[in-house]
C-alpha cells in the first residue's frame, strides 16, 4: 500500500533558523560523504556512510532480541501463561503503527533527532523538548544494564562462572565495555555498521538453533516434565485478559523497543528519505517472527510452571534453560544473549547521542553537544556524554541494589511508551491537511499512527496505576510510599522539566522560533511515492 508524501525541501540542519545561527555546518553538496567543518568545532554527519541492510542490522540489534526475549519471557508467562506468544504478537501491532509513523515523518523531515524534531515542528518546542529528553534518558537507563548482561553471559559462555558472580569484576568490565562501545561509535558509523552486521547474524543463528532443538525435543518426548506441544490457541493474546494482558503488552513493547535506531542514522544513510524508515518497519517484522517463534519454543519446552516460577530471574531464565536444551552446547545460547546485549549496548547509544546533537544544533541544548568530529563525521561530544552519564547511573544504581537496577528498567518502559505515543500523534498532526484526500492517506498518516498512540497511552496510564503499588516493584521496594519504578520515572520527568526551564532561561532561542518552522513543509515539486515497506 502506498501514499504520496512530499519530501522536505532541505535538511532541517541547514534550514532551521536556530541551526544557522548556532554555527552548524552545511553540506558542501559534493556528494562525497565526507564531513566538513565550519571552523566552530561543529561539522556534518558523514553522508552515505551506510546502506539499507546496515540500517536494518542496527535496528535489529538495538532491540537486543535474545536479551529482550530472555528478560521478558518469564514475567510474561507469569502474567498470561501459555498465551505469551500471543502477547508478543499483540505487542507488535502498536509497534508497526508507530514504525509506520516514523517512516512517513522521516520522508518529510530526515533529521537524526527523529521524535524531537518531528514533535517540535508539529506540536511545538516544549513538547518536542520533552520527547527528546525521554529518548536521551532511555539510553542512560539501559546502556549499563545491557553491558552488564553482555559481560555476565559472556563470562558464562566461556565457563568463567566465578567471575560472572563477582560483582566488582562485572562492574569494572561493564564500565570498560561501555567505553569500548562508545569509542566504536565515535570511530565511525561504517565501523559500527560492520560490527553490528556480524553480531546480528551471530545471535539470530544461535536463537534459531536453540528454538529448533527445543521444539524437536518436545516432539521427541525428551523435553522437561512440564513440556507441552504448541497449540494455535497460544497465539490468542486475550486468553488471560484483564490486567494480566495490560502488563504483558507493556513488557512486549519493551521487547520491541529500539528498532528506531535505524532512523536516527537517517542523515548518515544512503537514500535517507526512504531507507531508514523502511529499515525500521522491516526490523519490527523480523522481530515479530523471531519473538513468536522463540516464545513458542521456550513455553513448549520449559512449561508455564517453570517459567512463571523464575519470573524474577529475568534474563537468567535463558542461562538456566541453556544446559537443559543444548547440553554441552549451552554456550550457544549464552553467546546469543551476550552478543545481543553487546550489540544493543552500542546501538542504544546512537539514538540518545543523535537526539542530543539535533537538540543542540537547534539550540535546545548547549552548542557543545552539537560538535561533530570533522574527520569521522560522528557526534563525539554527545556520544561521550551519553556514555559517561550511563556509567554513573549504572554504578550508583547497581551499588544501591540489584532490585534498584531492575526497577530502573521497568521505569524505562514508561519513557518508551511516552515518546512513541508522541510520535504517533505528531504524524497525524503533521499531515492533518492531507488526511481527507483519500482513504489510504487517512489510514496510514492519521488513523494508524493515532491508534498506535492511543494503545500506548492506555498502556502508559494502566502501568502508572500498577507501578504505584510497591508490591509490583522488584522485591516490593517502596520509595515515598510508591513503587520504585514509578518514582524513578517521575524523578526523571521532573528533572527534564527543570532542565528545560533552565535552558529556556539561559537561551530561549529555540522557544522563540517562528511558528512556521513547526509546521509541515510545503510539497517539493511533484509529490513522490512512499511505501510502507
Amino acid at each position: 500500500m502506498a501514499v504520496d508524501i512530499p519530501r522536505e525541501t532541505a535538511a532541517p540542519a541547514t534550514t532551521a533558523p536556530a541551526a544557522a545561527t548556532a554555527g552548524a555546518a552545511t553540506d558542501t553538496g559534493t556528494g562525497t560523504g565526507t564531513a566538513t567543518d565550519t571552523g566552530t568545532g561543529t561539522g556534518t554527519l558523514k553522508r552515505d556512510a551506510i546502506g539499507f541492510l546496515d540500517a536494518l542490522a542496527i535496528g535489529l540489534n538495538a532491540t537486543s532480541p535474545a536479551y529482550s526475549l530472555a528478560a521478558v519471557i518469564g514475567p510474561v508467562v507469569a502474567l498470561v501463561g501459555v498465551h505469551a506468544p500471543g502477547v508478543m504478537l499483540a505487542s507488535f501491532v502498536p509497534m508497526l503503527l508507530i514504525a509506520s509513523a516514523f517512516h512517513f515523518l522521516n520522508r518529510a523531515d530526515p533529521d537524526c533527532g527523529t521524535t524531537f524534531s518531528w514533535v517540535t515542528r508539529a506540536m511545538g518546542p516544549t513538547t518536542g523538548w520533552l520527547g527528546g529528553w525521554a529518548i536521551a534518558m532511555t539510553g542512560v537507563l539501559v546502556v549499563g544494564s545491557l553491558a552488564d548482561v553482555a559481560v555476565g553471559f559472556g563470562l558464562l559462555a566461556v565457563g568463567a562462572d566465578g567471575l560472572a558472580a563477582n560483582t566488582l569484576v562485572r562492574e569494572v568490565l561493564t564500565v570498560l565495555l561501555i567505553l569500548l562501545m562508545s569509542w566504536l561509535c565515535v570511530r565511525g558509523t561504517e565501523v559500527s555498521a560492520r560490527f553490528q552486521n556480524v553480531l546480528v547474524l551471530l545471535q539470530v543463528v544461535c536463537l534459531v538453533v536453540f528454538a529448533a532443538v527445543a521444539v524437536h525435543r518436545v516432539y521427541a518426548g525428551t523435553g522437561t516434565p512440564g513440556s507441552v506441544r504448541p497449540s494455535a490457541e497460544w497465539l490468542n493474546p486475550f486468553g488471560a485478559g484483564g490486567t494480566a494482558l495490560t502488563g504483558g503488552l507493556l513488557l512486549g513493547v519493551f521487547a520491541y523497543w529500539g528498532w528506531e535506531s535505524a532512523v536516527n542514522l537517517t542523515e548518515e544513510t544512503r537514500d535517507s528519505a526512504d531507507a531508514p524508515g523502511k529499515a525500521g518497519l522491516w526490523s519490527t517484522v523480523v522481530l515479530l517472527v523471531t519473538y513468536v517463534s522463540v516464545a513458542l519454543a521456550v513455553v513448549a519446552f520449559a512449561g508455564t510452571g517453570y517459567l512463571a516460577g523464575r519470573a524474577d530471574a529475568e534474563e537468567d531464565v535463558f542461562a538456566a534453560l541453556a544446559g537443559d536444551v543444548l547440553g554441552g552446547w549451552d554456550w550457544v545460547l549464552l553467546l546469543a544473549v551476550s552478543t545481543s546485549a553487546l550489540a544493543s549496548t552500542q546501538t542504544t547509544i546512537i539514538p540518545a547521542s543523535r537526539t542530543a546533537l539535533s537538540m543542540a544544533r537547534r539550540r535546545a541544548l548547549p552548542a557543545r553537544f552539537g560538535r561533530i568530529d570533522p574527520e569521522r563525521g560522528t557526534p563525539g561530544t554527545s556520544t561521550w556524554w551519553v556514555a559517561g552519564t550511563a556509567i554513573v547511573w549504572y554504578v550508583v544504581i547497581h551499588r544501591i541494589s540489584e532490585n534498584a537496577l531492575a526497577d530502573s528498567l521497568t521505569a524505562l518502559s514508561l519513557l518508551i511508551a511516552f515518546y512513541y505515543a508522541l510520535t504517533g500523534i505528531a504524524c497525524a498532526v503533521w499531515y492533518r491537511h492531507r488526511l481527507t484526500r483519500d482513504l489510504r492517506s487517512f489510514l496510514l498518516l492519521g488513523a494508524g499512527p493515532l491508534l498506535g498512540a492511543a494503545m500506548l497511552v492506555w498502556l502508559l496510564f494502566e502501568s502508572v496505576t500498577d507501578m504505584a503499588d510497591p508490591a509490583n516493584s522488584a522485591g516490593g521496594t517502596a520509595w515515598f510510599g510508591l513503587g520504585a519504578p514509578l518514582v524513578i520515572a517521575l524523578l526523571l520527568a521532573a528533572a527534564g522539566v527543570v532542565l528545560m526551564l533552565l535552558r529556556r532561561a539561559a537561551s530561549g532561542a529555540f522557544w522563540r522560533e517562528r511558528r512556521g518552522t513547526h509546521e509541515a513543509p510545503r510539497p517539493h515539486r511533484d509529490t513522490e511515492t512512499a511505501t510502507t515497506g
